[in-house]
């Protein structure tokens, strides 16, 4: 998430927040500088980056930053808002067209492809070394999901993530089915496994219901105490009864915040009845787990009917690590959902390899819904910068001259990323210019070789998609706030006529 906070007036710097749900960074501008360009309420830049590609929440940062400075040079030197506003719109067109004629397309059936994009996004990461693992995990894993009725849709809520400490990254596979980390709830003599198992997902509770208010039942004898308990234990074999006609024999129960899904005694007679009991399934698994289980979840009992059961060839509680785990496999009828289960030696690497994980199947969803793949390493930036120079040339008045700050913006791209591989800043990007300006457009940093290659050549891309939308959404929050100058503006100008 980016937020571009308010200066407080007893601070003498604002900061560009750029943060995720996993990390925080901050990066300075000068008070003067942001002073004017501050909304009300936060801009959530990089969670709309991350919504609409998953990557590249950095980049779409910086990019707005750098464009930031550019504007207030503009402003200082002039030049009206609304024609800035108006420029930098129109570069931001040209600029999306340039990127889709620098792409380069890409099939489905071209894993390769998708391997080293997905593979790119993992090289910055700190599990980097795992990348050879994670990316075809990351590529099979979003390819089983997508439908053929809707093959530019890819919800990544179909693959469920399932962190289990121990062993290494290394260990990290996908399951074609479902994986609870959690231990079968059971009583003495409850089964761990079924073969030809029938399952049923339930929201209701198999336990004795409690009065709607809070009350205190005050017994008198030994007599009314036995009442009680018989009927307890009517009540809930009524329930079981009632589930083991229909031939079920594996039961999902989703958590409960009114009373406990289950009781001891619950159990069992469940161990009785050999039912394998799964208990405390979140509310927002529930839609994951009767689509891949081709089932409908069942909320009350006297609803509980065969039809409405799902069928899969095997469930059993596996030992892994220093625990146990549950797992579904070879269903009948499964729908188009998997399941990652990620191991790692310790929380920190367990945390990063899952969140690793996912940016590479955010990766491999922007291909499969803009199948386009375009060089990394600083290279669109820096022919966008040139061309667009170009075309500023062509342009009359103050128009050309916000599209060439446009221009001149987007170099801060390649100057972070050599200056953050310890290269020299200017040489590199003047090296650059020098060998675009000969028509290599797919050149870029290499930072592996500290040197200028050609990275498309390098195995270097990423999606498309990751480029146009940090380019779109970076002008658009300029855009805005350069709105809000303008409305202050107005309002200072008619508060001093009316002084």
């Amino acid at each position: 998430m980016a937020a571009i906070s308010a200066p407080r007036p007893s601070k003498t710097e604002s900061y560009i927040e750029t943060t995720s749900e996993k990390k925080t960074s901050a990066m300075p501008t000068s008070r003067r500088r942001a002073r004017w360009l501050t909304p009300s309420e936060p801009v959530l830049l990089s969670k709309s980056q991350d919504s609409a590609a998953g990557d590249g929440t950095t980049t779409v940062a910086v990019i707005a930053g750098s464009l930031l400075k550019q504007c207030l040079t503009l402003l200082s030197a002039g030049i009206h808002p609304t024609v800035i506003s108006d420029s930098l719109h129109k570069a931001s067109i040209k600029a999306v067209d340039v990127l889709t004629a620098m792409a380069v397309p890409l099939e489905l059936t071209d894993r390769d492809s998708l391997i080293k994009s997905a593979s790119t996004s993992l090289n910055s990461k700190v599990v980097s070394q795992y990348s050879s693992l994670l990316a075809p995990l990351a590529v099979d894993a979003v390819l089983s999901v997508v439908d053929p009725a809707k093959p530019d849709l890819v919800d990544l809520r179909d693959i469920k993530i399932v962190k289990k400490l121990g062993g290494t990254v290394d260990d990290t596979e996908m399951v074609k089915g479902l994986l609870f980390d959690k231990k079968v709830s059971r009583a003495s003599g409850g089964p761990t496994r079924f073969e030809n198992a029938k399952i049923a997902v339930i929201q209701f509770q198999i336990s004795p219901p409690k009065t709607d208010i809070e009350q205190s039942i005050v017994v008198s004898d030994y007599a009314q105490m036995d009442r009680i308990l018989k009927e307890e234990r009517n009540y809930i074999l009524g329930i079981i009864k009632k589930i083991k006609a229909t031939g079920c024999n594996v039961l999902l129960i989703q958590k409960s915040i009114l009373r406990d899904a289950v009781t001891d005694l619950s159990l069992h007679y469940l161990a009785k009845a050999k039912i394998l009991v799964i208990n405390d399934v979140e509310r927002d698994e529930i839609e994951l787990i009767t689509k891949t289980v081709n089932c409908l979840p069942i909320a009350n009992i006297e609803h509980f009917k065969e039809e409405k059961l799902g069928y899969a060839d095997l469930v059993e509680e596996v030992s892994l690590g220093d625990g146990k785990i549950v797992k579904i496999t070879r269903i009948k009828d499964m729908g188009r959902t998997t399941t990652v289960l990620v191991r790692g030696s310790n929380q920190l690497v367990l945390d990063e390899a899952e969140r690793s994980l996912h940016d590479a199947l955010c990766v491999v969803r922007c291909l499969v819904s803009k199948r386009f793949l375009i060089a990394g390493g600083g290279a669109p930036e820096i022919e966008l910068s040139r061309q667009l120079g170009a075309w500023s040339k062509v342009l009359h008045g103050m128009e050309g001259y916000s599209v060439k700050s446009f221009a001149e913006a987007l170099e801060v791209i390649p100057y972070t990323l050599a200056e953050n591989a310890g290269l020299s800043p200017i040489t590199i990007v003047t090296e650059l210019r020098n060998r675009h300006a000969q028509g290599e457009i797919n050149t870029g940093i290499n930072v592996r070789k500290g040197q200028i290659t050609n990275i498309l050549e390098e195995n270097v891309v990423q999606p498309l998609l990751v480029s146009t939308s940090a380019m779109t959404l970076a002008t658009e929050c300029v855009r805005m706030l350069l709105k809000i100058v303008m409305t202050l503006s107005g309002r200072m100008k008619l508060n001093m006529k009316c002084v």
